[in-house]
């Protein structure tokens, strides 16, 4: 008995350990003095997907259930507009982006609108049923023109508003649970189950396939401001590759808080900072280039999974979530 009781103590006191030691790793990350994140009611519970803008002040932000909204305050605040879409059909939002005036939306199941008058009016063009995936990125390019790019890595060009198409690569990438593009055309796509990435730069006819680095499943992947690549994995796993010539070489993991929640987007601000987001409010930021992290202390205010950070060249930034979550940077 006594033993029994001894072995009960031990595992009693193991648990205390575990649960304590636990605690200290999940909160143990120091909280930002200030934040520079001021939340925005968007009036809504859909999940907001995307954003983009026509100047500095006008832009239109995209989500789940149809959801389009409009800004003429720089993202201060959002008004509700609608699209002239079957009201059966339940829209996937995804994409959208502006060259100027000149605006393109994509959604699923099988959707593509055009704008050329900063958003008044949109056109919706019937894709060719016989197109690889669901239309998943679009990026325009100048008056008639832009790139549409799948969730299987078909990647295709418009020179005519989107009346024709040219695929720019031979096969796909395969089904994809993360996409991006840089800023010079290269992309580079996450496969569904996570278990390896692909790159593709304009001119090759194919997707290049890479292995990942360690057990852990992909989660998204995106471009550093140098061109580089950043990774983000399960485990709470952050990584960077040294250069863009360099996508099979790789910096040691970082990990800065384990609390269950991993990571789902990795964005820079204006002033070079590095900021990822995630699960249950995880928003951390660092501005030693990712050697230390802090916690946003009015990310982790928000009753949401933040799904997509963005920062435009005019100083403009968005972090977005779940259930009608958005920040908005105010600097």
């Amino acid at each position: 008995m006594s033993r029994f009781l001894s072995s009960l103590s031990a595992l009693a006191l193991a648990l205390v350990l575990s649960l304590g030691l636990s605690g200290c790793v999940s909160s143990g990350l120091a909280s930002a003095g200030a934040s520079p994140w001021q939340p925005v009611d968007i009036h809504t519970k859909s999940n907001p997907l995307d954003l983009a803008f026509t100047d500095s002040r006008h832009g239109f932000l995209v989500g789940s259930n149809r959801l389009i909204l409009e800004t003429n305050d720089g993202g201060a605040s959002w008004q509700e507009r609608a699209l002239e879409l079957p009201e059966e059909e339940n829209f996937r939002l995804i994409s959208v982006d502006f060259s100027g005036d000149e605006g393109w939306i994509v959604g699923q199941p099988g959707l593509l609108l055009h704008s050329t008058d900063g958003g008044q009016n949109w056109s919706r063009l019937f894709l060719d049923t016989k197109l690889p995936g669901e239309p998943y990125l679009v990026t325009a390019q100048g008056r008639s023109r832009a790139e549409l790019a799948t969730n299987v890595g078909a990647v295709y060009r418009t020179n005519d508003g989107g009346n024709t198409w040219q695929a720019e690569v031979e096969d796909a990438a395969g089904a994809v649970r993360d996409l991006r593009r840089s800023t010079d055309g290269r992309y580079v796509s996450v496969s569904g189950l996570g278990n390896f990435f692909a790159t593709w730069n304009p001119g090759d006819t194919v997707w290049t396939p890479h292995q990942r680095v360690s057990s852990q499943r992909l989660q998204s992947m995106g471009f550093q401001p140098d061109g580089a690549l950043w990774m983000l994995a399960r485990g709470a796993q952050m990584r960077f590759s040294p250069d863009a010539d360099s996508p099979d070489e790789w910096s040691k993991p970082v990990v800065p808080i384990v609390n269950g929640y991993g990571y789902l987007d990795m964005a820079w601000d204006p002033s070079g900072a590095i900021w990822t987001g995630g699960g249950s409010g995880t928003l951390l930021v660092s501005n030693d280039g990712g050697k230390t992290w802090q916690k946003d202390p009015v990310g982790s205010q928000q009753p949401t999974n933040f799904t997509r950070i963005a920062f435009f060249d005019d100083g403009k930034g968005f972090v977005m979530g779940e259930r009608g979550s958005l920040l908005r940077w105010v600097g």
